[in-house]
């Protein structure tokens, strides 16, 4: 992070010369020596000699020099240190793996430690049919992970007592915000005050300054010890509380609650998951928002992400639930099945006036927290719980014994303890490899969590109490047998009996029929089974990038040397993965031509966020606060007009020409109209539209002239990589998309990591945090973000180097305009730069062929999974297309299986044009076909059963089948069903009794 001190980072001058920072420049590319790059990237040197002899290309660096324009094209050397092979680069990351001296955290805050389930971690996290899958907005094909994001949903509702769940947001600092904004929403926004309780964990608190600032929103913080009013509470739009607070305090939520009603206003609650199957739930307390974070339900910390975050609320509010809700519907067939519902990527179609401009989840790190209560059942997470939470009392007690001063009250899992010397006892604790968390000078804080053993609690008390490094018997049979007694008990006196939830919870059959770990193991597989992921497939998606995650970028993810950090250990306990930091950011500066990175921000809606704020604060330092018009292209992503409100700021929308180029003339005419006011142009390049535009120098160039900025997008730098940088040709400002351009996973939904670069004269309004000393623009919880999954990125750089990069990126172009050309047969090209070429992805205008024959884009997409194959990315940004991006890492043969699946799909829709089927009864519209369809004794279709099930180029081998029909989007939102009926809602026989509008949540 550019603001973090000991860190440096890397400043390049306009001529890319390294000014400060060690990356060193990498020798001469030598294929013999880059042995990963040859099998990261898909396509052979004989490939990409067909591929340019089909485009009537004599060079790979001449055909690059027509696609890119010579005012960007940009091929020097980037200041990246030489490739390494796999074995090198691995063995250079364990050395920083082991400068991180991992001790046992009970610093909580909000991140616990916690046991991941081997059965879990083999096959879930480790395993690329889960990690490499894509957002299921597929449906048909995600119906794997759907299911579990559905359970996720009832896990959090059942927990929290609430209507509706959301399927994760980003970390429980960041879904604050967002019930932040939502309940000022809902209230019309006629009220600007949020009363915090001063006991929510630090960072959510800063993460809310941030957030409110551009809103309009004053945060006042009180004391729940002393909570009696509410003043002036015609302007109290809601008040947050932590449960327990972030010191281990259970205060009495019930009579906050009450207060907050009577005044009108909304009850958020910040929970404790774990804490949550022992306490009462906060729907109980009549909380209208609760978030919080799932990971210490089966996730490691990893110094800080990705965790998945919860937010679920009550029936009222259920369309102002920002991100994606999981619901269900029927297939064609009848049968039930899961799908995405509601306002999903509803920014998409807002744009400015979206509520969120939420795009990345946390689907992978939700789906292990769901899966862990599914392996442990009610009563194991409670029997995890009543353990933690005995550990903690039995502590409690031997302190107090010793008349050492404990805060009195009830508490779950955390102990704090004042008058002490804190720093005292944090070395004390240190020294037996322990990290406490200092509050004060003279008050620490220790939380317990399921790694906590019985001889971990008597080493504490007796290095604390006796400065002994040892354990003795009668202190570990003391903690012991209240263990014991807690455990039978089902309580303890610390507890009040009002404050325990006294419900029957996870009684649905997901959660109770997976507590083995062959039961487990074969769940597991029978979902996979049920999806499309990289590893069966090409999934060709534009602006999307799925390419290649390689097992060896991925294997250090699971070292405890970066999975077991706790994100605010000491400094000294993080050195490895401070160095790896560093690194990464000097290289993503030499990638993109910027002085300084953040990586704090841990989706790309982050990054924008971060970016344009940034922006808005260097434009109050220069006294220019009216500059708050932020142009945008109507050819944007939704996330960029929905980030810019957020950060504050009016849009301002420039039109395209019909090339999908952005019209220099009305950006002459917008410029003019407001004079003085432009803070900011967000440009995506290469464009939206997938080809890079000539005029970008000089769109920068009239908006620096009219004192803006100029953000640009960097959802699509897998096309500049090596070969353009946008932080030389007039950029200020961009987000990069480690889970596109760099290699980390997608997840079927998220992780994403969106990391902020900036110029020079930036680098100051960078994120800051508490944890680097400057707690300005604190955009994500920790202050690294996602950074247990930086590693990869780190590995894909090493191990490409500067020309591995440059190369791959010339063949990911190199095999979009293999593709564009291929298809164009059938298939117009809807746009295309000044030499007839696309950058790294096309788009295939299909809307003639709905005009002309009633074949959908839809029907298309759906086709392709009767071929193996993921669609494109459908209708965007042209309704009625497909955009097409094959990256660098698909092979020849497989961007020929997709070619050929999508010129028979064409003739099949020849056939229907032609008279031989009926624009009702033909193959695509009636796709995907299961095997229950094919199978069944009558056989309705006019067309074989064969060429449903096995068109050319399928065989019996391999063959995908989808697991349901054709899912009816609107039965799915007219009949809202976004979690599992309880047990109690089924019949002796069996069957469901909650049908249609009665299972509306």
């Amino acid at each position: 992070m550019a603001k973090q001190k000991p860190v440096k980072h890397q400043t390049v001058n306009k001529n890319g010369a390294a000014l400060q920072g060690s990356a060193t420049a990498v020798a001469a590319f030598n294929p013999a020596e880059g042995e990963f790059i040859r099998r990261h990237i898909g396509p052979t040197e004989s490939d990409v000699r067909y591929m340019l002899d089909y485009l009537q290309e004599t060079s790979l660096d001449g055909f690059i020099k027509r696609v890119v324009p010579e005012s960007i094209l940009d091929t020097s050397t980037m200041e990246l240190p030489p490739a390494l092979d796999e074995a090198a680069a691995l063995r250079l990351l364990q050395t920083y793996a082991a400068e991180n001296r991992v001790c046992r955290s009970l610093i909580g805050q909000g991140y616990h430690g916690c046991h991941t389930p081997s059965v879990i971690s083999r096959n879930v996290f480790e395993n690329p049919g889960w990690y490499t899958a894509y957002t299921p907005y597929q449906p048909e094909i995600a119906q794997g992970r759907l299911e579990v994001l559905f359970n996720f949903q009832t896990m959090i509702t059942e927990l929290t007592g609430l209507d509706i769940a959301n399927a994760s947001l980003l970390d429980e600092a960041t879904a604050a915000a967002e019930a932040m904004a939502m309940a000022h929403r809902a209230l019309r926004g006629k009220r600007n005050r949020l009363i915090a309780m001063n006991d929510c964990h630090p960072q959510t608190l800063d993460v809310l300054q941030t957030r409110a600032a551009p809103l309009g929103i004053e945060i006042e913080l009180a004391d729940p010890a002393v909570f009696t009013a509410i003043d002036n509470a015609d302007d109290c739009f809601a008040v947050l509380v932590q449960y327990p607070g972030s010191d281990g305090t259970i205060h009495n939520v019930e009579e906050i609650s009450k207060l907050a009603k009577d005044a009108g206003a909304l009850l958020l609650v910040a929970a404790d998951i774990l804490s949550l199957t022992l306490l009462t739930p906060p729907g109980d307390f009549n909380a209208d928002i609760v978030v919080g974070s799932a990971q210490r339900f089966g996730v490691p910390m990893g110094f800080g992400g990705p965790h998945a975050a919860f937010m679920a609320t009550t029936d009222k509010l259920k369309r102002g639930l920002p991100g994606r809700l999981v619901g269900e519907s029927l297939d064609s067939h009848g049968v039930p099945a899961y799908r995405l519902a509601l306002q999903t990527r509803e920014q998409h179609i807002r744009r400015e006036k979206a509520t969120s401009n939420i795009c990345t989840a946390q689907a992978l790190l939700a789906i292990m927290s769901t899966l862990y209560a599914c392996y442990h059942g009610a009563a194991g997470l409670k029997t995890i719980a009543l353990r933690t939470h005995a550990l903690a009392v039995s502590f409690r007690d031997l302190m107090s014994a010793a008349k050492v001063d404990c805060k009195a009250g009830a508490f779950f899992d955390t102990v704090r303890v004042d008058s002490i010397d804190a720093a005292k006892w944090q070395a004390a604790a240190d020294r037996v490899g322990f990290s406490l968390r200092k509050i004060g000078e003279s008050t620490v804080s220790l939380s317990f969590d399921e790694t906590t053993t019985v001889e971990d609690v008597a080493l504490l008390c007796n290095v604390l109490l006796h400065g002994k490094a040892d354990v003795d018997d009668k202190t570990i049979e003391t903690v012991s047998a209240k263990v014991k007694q807690i455990l039978t008990e089902g309580a303890s006196e610390v507890l009040a009996s009002n404050s325990l939830r006294t419900d029957n919870f996870l009684s649905q059959a997901c959660f109770n029929s997976f507590h083995s770990e062959t039961a487990m193991m074969r769940y597991l597989r029978r979902l996979a089974e049920r999806d499309i992921a990289l590893d069966r497939a090409m999934i060709p998606l534009g602006s999307c990038t799925m390419k290649l995650n390689a097992a060896s970028e991925m294997m250090p993810l699971s070292w405890p040397g970066f999975a077991n950090l706790h994100p605010f250990a000491a400094q000294d306990q993080s050195v490895g993965y401070r160095r790896m930091i560093e690194e990464l950011e000097q290289m993503l500066c030499a990638c993109t031509g910027y002085a300084a990175v953040s990586l704090q921000p841990n989706a790309g809606s982050q990054g924008e966020f971060a970016g344009l704020l940034a922006i808005s604060r260097y434009h109050k330092s220069r006294n220019e606060s009216q500059r708050d018009i932020c142009l945008i292209p109507e050819s944007a992503h939704g996330t960029n007009p929905a980030s810019a409100q957020m950060a504050g700021m009016q849009v301002v929308v420039v039109a395209c020409d019909d090339s999908g180029n952005v019209d220099l003339a009305d950006l002459d005419t917008k410029l003019e109209a407001h004079t003085g006011k432009v803070a900011a142009i967000m440009i995506t390049y290469p464009s939206t539209h997938g080809v890079f535009e000539e005029a970008v120098v000089e769109v920068c160039k009239r908006v620096h002239d009219a004192g803006g900025q100029v953000y640009i997008d960097g959802a699509n730098l897998n096309a500049m990589v090596g070969v353009a940088r946008p932080g030389r040709f007039g950029g200020d400002v961009s987000h990069l998309n480690l889970h596109k351009t760099f290699c980390i996973p997608h997840g079927g939904g998220g992780p994403g990591v969106g990391p902020v670069a900036v110029a020079e004269h930036l680098a100051p309004y960078l994120p800051g945090h508490a944890e680097l000393g400057d707690t300005e623009g604190v955009v994500s919880a920790a202050p690294w973000g996602s950074a247990m999954i930086l590693p990869i990125t780190w590995m894909y750089i090493r191990m490409m180097g500067a020309e591995g990069l440059r190369h791959a990126t010339e063949v990911a172009i190199l095999s979009a305009n293999y593709i564009a050309r291929r298809l164009s047969v059938s298939y117009p090209i809807l746009y295309t730069g000044s030499n007839d070429y696309v950058a790294h992805e096309c788009i295939l205008d299909t809307r003639d062929l709905k005009d002309d024959v009633g074949i959908s884009v839809d029907d298309i997409a759906k086709r392709l999974m009767d071929f193996g194959f993921h669609a494109p990315t459908m209708s965007f940004p042209v309704p009625g297309t497909l955009m097409i991006e094959p990256t660098e890492s698909e092979s020849l043969q497989e961007i020929e299986r997709f070619c050929e699946a999508m010129l028979e799909i064409h003739a099949e829709i020849m056939t229907v044009k032609n008279g031989k089927l009926t624009a009702t009864d033909n193959p695509l519209v009636n796709a995907p076909h299961t095997a229950r369809a094919v199978m069944a004794t009558d056989w309705p279709c006019a067309y074989s059963r064969e060429q449903a099930a096995f068109p050319p180029g399928v065989s019996e081998d391999g063959k995908y089948w989808p697991p349901v029909g054709r899912i009816d989007n609107v039965y799915g939102d007219k009949n809202l069903i976004c979690s599992c009926p309880p047990m109690s809602a089924y019949d002796e026989t069996g069957s469901d009794k909650v049908q249609g509008e009665d299972a509306t949540v």
